[in-house]
């Protein structure tokens, strides 16, 4: 019998009266890709630490190898690689230098070195940054570079706690494509995770819920044992849909999805022209409706939603406080953008950026890493003053009204401005007197606040003691408050389970039909479909710029394949090395391919991979994603760039 690469046996980890990990049972087989799937404070990381001989159990047993984590923690430490959340890389070193550390620190010759660095650096696509600092990297290049430093020994295991958190579409697509390669050689891999589409291709997943496993099989398994059938609505109202049908005897669940919403129902064929009646009846208009396959964010959500009181996540009480922007007289316009332009020394980071939002439009803000996202916002919100150019919110040129306008508006940033060593509550205090909030207000709202995020019963616990995503979910309620009329969101989900997001996008929505307008950015492509308009953000240039429904429908060109094969690593490869496709992407276990013509290209690519030993289960054209969108335009906007320096000599 062969011994598995990683075995764990009741593991637990208990820290003063919190149980962060409880009777863990785990058994993954060498070569298997395996996820932890887990809302923040599952206890994914703490599993993972105690199995990397990071944290010692509090009970339990765990082998990695065939070694004792334990007794054995040095010879283990040899044989594994480890990313954690939260990286360790050197700001000051470069590339080069980062990986001649860690080299030297697994005692590895130079001549050995050397020849693997330059194999990782060509893998990761880092050759051409070599002599830059870790630290002017964007943040996909960073979490590429940490891969790399933990592959330099040529590790038999690879854990990866929540490696691409917050990266952009295209460079979750190149670090996946590098851990394919490395599943190839017959690596080992452990990976946490909150995307689900990410989860889709590992060969097992474990769903983590308040530090137990509470379901364990293959993908394929796990969305057989969904109760029902899934309908897919497609449709501009979503939100009314999710209302209307979830009152329906028949339905079990309505989440929506996106500018879709998924019906779990009992049988989809028998109930699709029942669900087609209602709509008509409240003259609610759908473009499609159709019997889907589930994903394993279905699976998920409808786990999560039979254990948890929905009133846990993002909620709103009851009796909410009206946090509705403030009536009075508006400009139409909630938020003016001309020309601004933001540069660094020699380095333009925003680039004569033009655009306007409406009062109470959701305006979503999309790009990769180091696309200028964030200081856009910090501009417009006043923090950080602007080279060139204009920023108007409500009518006020910030680059003189600052201070005044700033009591009108409320910014979370992506590190959420939380004092870790203060209370829950006064942290809410803090933030209401410093918008002067009025002290009869403050009980209500403070409340309300506690209710919204779940934290009710946690007001004395510290927040340096809150996971990721109570810390979010308190950072939300202190920015919003005091009622603001403009709310500036930098990537306020990043990491949060899915039924938090969607509970999360409910009450965005809430304020937005109230007259808040919402200046969200966001690395999730089905949140970006919430948004009534995108921009979309490339090398501080703003790119694109319309509702989703015209960028999926009017900025690409050609047409989308869906491949689902019996080797999605293997069919990769295949179709990436065949020039007649310039975008081929991982999605899930699918693989999505731009083409001319559909019906031309599926027959082409069927005989490509069946004569490389794989088997097609099918190829089918589908409309685009915004996922789909902004991978096109990314990549024709690189082309564009690789043409002109050619061009120009470069």
């Amino acid at each position: 019998m062969n011994t598995p690469a990683i075995e764990a046996s009741r593991l637990q980890k208990k820290y003063d009266n919190v149980l962060a990990v409880n009777n863990l049972d785990l058994r993954i087989e060498r070569g298997e890709m395996f996820g932890l799937v887990g809302a923040d404070g599952a206890g994914k990381t703490t599993s993972i630490r105690m199995l990397c001989t990071l944290v010692l159990p509090s009970a339990g047993q765990a082998w990695v190898l065939g070694m004792d984590t334990v007794r054995e923690a040095a010879s283990i430490k040899d044989k594994i690689g480890y990313v954690a959340e939260r990286f360790n890389l050197y700001a000051t070193l470069t590339v080069e230098e980062n990986l001649s550390f860690f080299a030297k620190l697994r005692n590895i010759p130079r001549e050995v070195s050397e020849a693997r660095m330059q194999e990782l650096l060509q893998f990761c696509r880092l050759e051409p940054f070599r002599k830059r600092r870790a630290e002017h990297l964007s943040g996909g290049m960073q979490k590429k570079l940490a891969l790399a430093c933990s592959l330099i020994h040529e590790p038999e295991v690879v854990f990866l706690d929540e490696p691409t958190t917050g990266v952009d579409p295209v460079s979750r697509r190149d670090f996946w494509r590098i851990i394919a390669g490395f599943l190839a050689k017959g690596v080992t891999v452990l990976v946490s995770t909150p995307y689900l589409d990410e989860a889709e291709r590992f060969h097992r997943i474990a769903f983590m819920h308040k530090a137990q496993i509470i379901a364990c099989d293959t993908p394929q398994n796990l969305k057989a044992q969904l109760p029902g059938e899934l309908v897919e609505i497609r449709t501009r109202q979503v939100n009314e849909v999710a209302a209307v049908l979830s009152r329906l005897p028949f339905v079990q669940t309505a989440q929506i999805f996106g500018d879709t919403v998924h019906v779990m129902v009992d049988r989809a064929e028998e109930r699709r022209p029942e669900i087609d009646r209602v709509l008509k009846e409240h003259e609610i208009s759908a473009v499609d409706l159709r019997r889907i396959a589930a994903g394993l964010e279905d699976v998920f959500v409808t786990k999560l939603a039979g254990l948890e009181d929905r009133r846990q996540g993002w909620s709103s009480p009851e009796t909410p406080v009206n946090l509705t922007a403030r009536e009075s007289a508006q400009p139409e316009a909630a938020v003016q953008v001309s020309g601004l332009t933001k540069k660094f020394g020699d380095f333009t980071a925003v680039d004569h950026v033009d655009f306007s939002i409406g009062r109470g439009e959701i305006f979503g803000l999309l790009g990769p890493n180091g696309s200028g996202k964030t200081t856009t916002i910090r501009m417009i919100t006043g923090l950080l003053g602007p080279t060139a150019g204009n920023a108007y919110v409500m009518g006020e040129d910030m680059s003189k009204m600052a201070d005044v306008v700033q009591s009108r508006i409320g910014y979370m940033s992506q590190k959420f401005s939380l004092f870790n060593d203060l209370t829950v509550e006064e942290n809410i205090n803090f933030y209401a007197n410093l918008y002067s909030l009025p002290a009869a207000a403050l009980k209500e709202r403070k409340g309300w606040v506690l209710t919204m995020a779940g934290l009710s019963g946690k007001e004395k616990t510290m927040t340096g003691d809150l996971a990721g995503g109570w810390k979010q979910r308190l950072a939300l309620g202190c920015t919003i408050i005091h009622s603001p009329e403009v709310v500036f969101l930098d990537e306020p989900t990043a990491g949060v389970d899915p039924l938090s997001r969607r509970a999360f996008w409910e009450l965005i929505q809430k304020l937005s039909t109230g007259g808040t307008t919402i200046f969200i950015t966001t690395h999730y492509m089905d949140e970006a479909e919430h948004c009534h308009r995108l921009g979309l953000m490339y090398q501080g240039k703003l790119i694109a710029l319309g509702s989703p429904h015209q960028l999926k429908t009017e900025q690409v060109k050609g047409e989308l394949l869906e491949v689902i094969t019996s080797d999605y690593a293997q069919s990769l490869a295949l179709l990436s090395a065949d020039t007649r496709y310039y975008q081929v992407s991982l999605f899930g276990s699918a693989i999505h391919i731009v083409v001319e013509e559909a019906s031309a290209a599926s027959p082409q690519i069927k005989r490509l991979l069946e004569s490389g030993g794989v088997t097609v289960h099918s190829i089918k054209r589908i409309p685009f994603s915004m996922e789909d969108v902004f991978i096109s335009l990314m990549e024709a906007q690189e082309l564009n760039n690789s043409v002109a320096s050619v061009q120009k000599g470069d």
